[in-house]
């Protein structure tokens, strides 16, 4: 909100920059300009006396004769007849941040980029887009299902916005699930679209920090309201919180609630589905199978594999030099 403030403020700031420069070109301006206020003071008046309308017409026709006067004198001098209409940075809001008593696009956008910030996919997309995937750490019916998975994720991004979807991603530790959701992540933002990531682990220990401290329910109240209403949210690593009833509960609201908005979701975790269903409610699980596309994956370690393999090129170039 500092920073609406701000920008409404250098707004009236450049305004009256240009009103001092026409000052200074058009002094008949300056006189015009300070004659308007005393019209509408004589204009209110003759309403307030109930007088004829006939003479509040006539002082609305000498205030739009004067403002005719305004801009063909700023036309004269070589000033556009609307130099000094300053556009705001959002003509919705009027660099308010609402409209009415509703959070502008604007605010919502300006809000989920700090989020954005926090969960660190910019520095993620870095390495993590679609043009760095590799077929070369996958073999057989790993390969397969990485291919499938590719290509869901690929047609997800093409058809965002446009369909309600929402994905699953399991399977074993290093097989590319949180590599493919940073990819749709990176795909949707660029589409103009608000996306929020988060871990489970830092996810959860954020709600509950937030809603057994009273001092902090309107934070709570705005937190899970971007929550729950961001085009794409994003849970990874489902599974590696301290599962109980509490996490359930959100979770599951969590769910719930955008299913309810129709707000696209992401799930990556290393739980077979049997797994979801022991450790979290049934009502959990069944939110998941029934609302989400599964998308399993299998493999090796990708990150293991690439640290033998670095080690295994550094270890070679050694042997190079040292003969």
């Amino acid at each position: 909100m500092f920073r609406y403030s701000r920008r409404r403020a250098e707004r009236q700031k450049e305004i009256d920059r240009r009103r001092r420069e026409i000052y200074a070109a058009i002094p008949e301006y300056q006189a015009l300009d300070e004659s308007l206020p005393t019209r509408a003071v004589d204009t209110l008046r003759a309403r307030l006396a109930g007088k004829s309308s006939g003479s509040e017409k006539d002082c609305r026709a000498e205030i739009a004769e004067i403002s005719a006067r305004k801009s063909s004198l700023l036309r004269m001098h070589g000033f556009p007849a609307d130099y000094l209409e300053v556009p705001c940075t959002c003509p919705l809001c009027q660099d308010t941040g609402f409209v009415g008593t509703e959070k502008c696009v604007c605010l919502k956008r300006e809000e989920v980029r700090i989020l954005y910030g926090q969960s660190n996919i910019e520095i993620l997309a870095k390495t993590a887009n679609f043009e760095s995937l590799s077929e070369a750490y996958y073999h057989g019916e790993a390969l397969e299902l990485f291919r499938k998975a590719r290509a869901l994720s690929l047609d997800f991004v093409r058809t965002f916005g446009a369909q309600y979807r929402n994905i699953c991603f399991h399977g074993p530790v290093g097989t590319g699930k949180s590599f493919l959701s940073v990819c749709i992540a990176d795909q949707v933002l660029k589409k103009g679209y608000s996306v929020l990531y988060f871990s489970a682990a830092s996810l959860f220990d954020r709600l509950s920090s937030l809603c057994y401290d009273y001092r902090l329910r309107e934070e709570y109240r705005s937190f899970t309201e971007d929550l729950y209403s961001c085009d794409l949210l994003i849970i990874d690593d489902l599974g590696t919180e301290i599962p109980n009833q509490i996490v359930s509960a959100q979770l599951f609201t969590c769910i719930n609630e955008r299913a309810l908005r129709r707000k696209a979701t992401i799930i990556s975790t290393n739980f077979s589905l049997a797994d979801l269903q022991r450790t979290y409610t049934e009502r959990v699980s069944s939110r998941i199978t029934e609302g989400y596309e599964l998308c399993r994956l299998s493999g090796e370690d990708i990150r293991l594999l690439k640290k033998v393999r670095t080690i295994n090129g550094t270890n070679q170039k050694t042997r190079q030099t040292q003969s």
